[in-house]
């Protein structure tokens, strides 16, 4: 056991050749060791686990090996095997995270004068450069800018941009590319083959998927992965999916399929199953932003496996999938999923970011957003296009739950409107139901009229009460006998009016602060005793309902 190496140090390349997908940084390393002309400062720069370290450590043996070949270090020599294994002290690796102050610069600096003690060149491999302090990058530019000869620096970061300009312009930079998945897939299946393990090449792809390009975090997944099955069990996609704590892509077309079909109890159902199998639900949203970039994709160009590096396994069902889909819809759950991974980065219960975002996805209605309302209008060219008439005013989809709640409140505004009277409290004056309604029925205009004062009334209730505001801001009002009688859609509102004693105060003392008088108010419907029960119709159909009786041609051209 003492002497097991992870798989990612155990196939670390130990030359140029070796290394994979960057052969346009492996080949100019190449032919400038080969001419014995060595930069004296490189920076490396890409993403993780692309090869920035093991060619800062090639280059390392390549320019003090006795026996090189073609830019290549044999491997095999006193000086080769000594870098391997740290007992060269002429090549020093310095972690800038932890040594990252002034000091270490500086007595990296006293080193750097004095010649080699075993090698041709003294190399200072700097990780992670970027986290030098500003005084450590001021003193690393002093002896950069006139190096000794026998000294050569690689720098080695992940975030470039947080290297100073002067810095940069003393190095050769050379740009670590990812590596692409096909590559990596096959190294994975070659490195199984020699540790006599079996993998299928699905499980392989999948992995080089997740790993974003990086052979490091590919290696570590496999060896995950090995450790997980049993010696003679091969390592498959459900494998794979365990290990790096995921839910297989069948789960993510279900979904996606939920959320097209509006339905939110299955969506909920498989939130609660991710919970139970102690699923990362960050992981899971970082999967579904892939799955709709995939729909995305599938949408916008022809084979998109061509040029998306994590492209679905499953082209022809998220081909179908993104049918169901308007772009504008894709792109809105694209956005809401983008917030839900940054919101749980600030939450402790990131399931009810990913709840909260499914909800949203499969009900842009409840989203005032300018991208909500735009993948509502492009879902209804879509119904035009489909041969739906223009007339008819499509309602969003509710649930049965939903729907249940709406007919309790209508119960109880019928029970209200028969039966009960409001009644007074806190010595707010509320006006019976039954002298409403005789308004109504007498058609006295006289007695009721237009409240021309409630602009100012609302004004007053959005800054006091935002739901209350919420409910009245599409509401009219009207005034008759120092009666304020408020005309409001939402049949829940009369219930407000009963039950709530903040919202009849709120009302009453907007109503005083917006009008300097006492009034005494009263829910109202203009209609009579004919209840509107129909569901409150969204602004986007009222726009189209206006269109059509002004006589506006909206249809949609295929």
């Amino acid at each position: 056991m003492g002497n097991y190496q992870t798989l990612y140090r155990k196939y670390r390349p130990q030359n140029f050749d070796e290394v994979v997908g960057q052969n346009h940084i492996t080949d100019t390393l190449k032919n400038q060791i080969s001419l014995g002309n060595p930069g004296h400062a490189y920076l490396f720069t890409g993403s993780r686990g692309t090869g920035k370290t093991t060619c800062s450590k090639i280059i390392a043996k390549a320019v003090n090996c006795l026996n090189v070949t073609d830019g290549n270090p044999c491997g095999v020599c006193k000086i080769c095997r000594g870098i391997d294994e740290g007992s060269v002290l002429d090549v020093t690796e310095i972690d800038a995270a932890s040594n990252n102050s002034v000091e270490d610069v500086r007595q990296l600096r006293e080193e750097a004068n004095f010649t080699p003690a075993q090698t041709k060149y003294r190399v200072y491999i700097i990780d992670e450069t970027h986290m030098l302090s500003t005084a450590a990058f001021n003193a690393l530019l002093k002896i950069m800018e006139e190096p000794p000869q026998h000294v050569i620096f690689i720098l080695a970061t992940t975030e470039v941009h947080k290297v100073p300009a002067t810095i940069l312009s003393r190095c050769q930079r050379f740009d670590f590319r990812r590596i692409p998945f096909n590559i990596i897939s096959k190294r994975l299946m070659d490195i199984a083959q020699k540790e006599n393990f079996d993998i299928d090449v699905q499980a392989s792809d999948m992995i080089a998927r997740l790993s974003e390009g990086g052979m490091r975090d590919a290696l570590s997944l496999l060896e995950v992965c090995k450790s997980s099955v049993t010696e003679n069990e091969c390592i498959d996609i459900e494998t794979v999916t365990k290990s790096a704590g995921l839910v297989m892509e069948s789960c993510l077309f279900e979904i996606a399929d939920a959320v097209i079909a509006q339905d939110i109890p299955t969506s909920m159902s498989m939130v609660q199953n991710m919970f139970d199998n102690a699923v990362d639900f960050e992981k899971i949203c970082v999967q579904l932003i892939s799955h709709y970039r995939c729909l995305m994709m599938s949408k916008s160009i022809k084979n998109p496996e061509n040029f998306v590096l994590d492209f679905t396994a499953n082209p022809e069902m998220t081909s179908k999938q993104a049918e169901k889909y308007t772009m504008s819809h894709i792109l809105y759950c694209l956005s809401v999923l983008q917030g839900a991974v940054s919101a749980m980065n600030k939450t402790n219960n990131p399931r009810v970011e990913l709840e909260m975002a499914l909800i949203k996805m499969s009900q842009p209605q409840l989203d005032d957003s300018a991208k909500a309302l735009c993948s509502r209008i492009e879902k209804l060219e879509q119904m035009l296009r489909n041969g739906v008439p223009a007339n008819v005013v499509k309602q969003d989809k509710i649930s049965d739950n939903n729907q249940k709640i709406s007919n309790a409140n209508e119960d109880i505004y019928k029970k209200d409107i028969e039966n009960e009277k409001i009644q007074q409290s806190d010595g707010l004056n509320v006006v019976e139901d039954k002298n409403i309604n005789n308004i109504n029925i007498n058609n006295d205009v006289t007695q009721a009229v237009e409240f021309d004062k409630w602009p100012q009334v609302l004004e007053q209730l959005r800054h006091k009460n935002a739901a209350l505001y919420g409910v009245l801001v599409s509401a009219n009002a009207y005034i008759a006998n120092n009666i304020v009688l408020i005309d409001c859609e939402d049949n829940f509102f009369l219930e407000m009016m009963r039950n709530n004693e903040i919202t009849k105060q709120s009302i009453h003392d907007a109503l005083v602060q917006a009008t300097g008088q006492d009034y005494r108010i009263g829910p109202f419907k203009k209609d009579k005793y004919v209840l509107n029960t129909a569901p409150k119709i969204d602004p986007l159909d009222e726009i189209i309902n206006s269109a059509i009786q002004n006589g506006v041609d909206i249809t949609v051209e295929g």
